[in-house]
C-alpha cells in the first residue's frame, strides 16, 4: 500500500489531495448525493470532486492486483479510468452505493487489461 500511495503522490497538487500525501476523506452520503446531482446538471467541478474523494478506492482495489505482473503505475492509471467511467455512468436509482459500483468498474477495467495483455503475449 505505501508503494501505491507513493505512485499517486504526483497527483496531489493536480487533484487537491492533502499535503501529507494521503487522500481526501470519502464524501458523506449527503455530499455524495449533492455532487452526483450537480454532475447530472453538467457541473464539471462536481465530477472532479467525486473523483478526488474516491481515489483511495482505486488504491484499495489496485492492491488486489499486486501479484499479476502489471506495473503499479499501469494498474493505478487503468483503475482511475475505471473510476471516471463509474462516476459518469452511475445510476443512483439502481440501489447501490457509488463506491460499490465504482469498485466493480475499477476491478473490471484492470481485469480486462490483464486478460488483454496475456492474450497479446500469446
Amino acid at each position: 500500500f505505501p508503494l501505491i500511495l507513493e505512485r499517486l503522490r504526483p497527483l496531489v497538487p493536480v487533484l487537491g489531495c492533502s499535503d501529507e500525501g494521503g487522500f481526501p476523506k470519502p464524501l458523506s452520503s449527503e455530499d455524495e448525493a449533492r455532487y452526483l446531482g450537480l454532475l447530472r446538471k453538467g457541473d464539471p467541478s462536481a465530477k472532479r470532486i467525486l473523483i478526488e474523494h474516491n481515489l483511495r478506492l482505486v488504491a484499495h482495489v489496485v492492491k488486489k492486483f499486486d501479484n499479476v505482473g502489471e506495473s503499479v503505475d499501469d494498474l493505478i492509471s487503468i483503475g482511475t479510468v475505471g473510476l471516471v467511467k463509474a462516476i459518469e455512468t452511475y445510476d443512483e436509482t439502481k440501489g447501490t452505493r457509488l463506491a460499490t459500483y465504482a469498485a466493480r468498474c475499477i476491478e473490471n477495467d484492470n481485469s480486462k487489461s490483464i486478460v488483454r495483455r496475456e492474450y497479446l503475449a500469446g
